[in-house]
C-alpha cells in the first residue's frame, strides 16, 4: 500500500556533499517517524538519522554537525543533506517509515508498519 522511493545516491570525492530524497507513494494519510539508514558492506544496517512528524530529530554519533535530516509533511518526503563526506560514509542508504496510516480502495484507513525503500548507493571515494 506504501511505496518509498530513495533517489540521490552516487560517487563523491571525500569532503563532499550529496544530498539524498525519499518520496512516499500511496493514498497516504500521514507518516510518523521518518529514518535514513545505511549498511555498508559486511556491516549491519545502522541509524543514520530520524525525525518525527513534529520535526524532532535525532543523528548517529558519527553524523552529527555533517548531515541534516529533514522532512515534508505535505508531500510525504523526507531528505538527507550530506556534507564533508568521508570514505567511511560509503554504503547503500535506505529511507525508512515507521508508521503509515494510508486510505484502501473500500475507503477504510490501514497502518504500515517498518516500510523500507529500495536503497541507494553512495560511494565516498577520491
Amino acid at each position: 500500500q506504501v511505496q518509498l522511493v530513495e533517489s540521490g545516491g552516487g560517487l563523491v570525492q571525500p569532503g563532499g556533499s550529496l544530498r539524498l530524497s525519499c518520496a512516499a507513494f500511496g493514498n497516504i494519510f500521514s507518516i510518523n517517524a521518518m529514518a535514513w539508514y545505511r549498511q555498508a558492506p559486511g556491516k549491519q544496517r545502522e541509524l543514520v538519522a530520524d525525525i518525527t512528524s513534529g520535526g524532532t530529530t535525532t543523528y548517529a554519533d558519527s553524523v552529527k554537525g555533517r548531515f541534516t535530516i529533514s522532512r515534508d509533511n505535505a508531500k510525504n518526503t523526507v531528505s538527507l543533506e550530506m556534507n564533508s563526506l568521508k570514505p567511511e560514509d560509503t554504503a547503500v542508504y535506505y529511507c525508512n517509515a515507521d508508521q503509515t496510516v494510508y486510505v484502501d480502495e473500500m475507503g477504510a484507513r490501514g497502518y504500515e508498519y517498518d516500510s523500507w525503500g529500495q536503497g541507494t548507493q553512495v560511494t565516498v571515494s577520491s
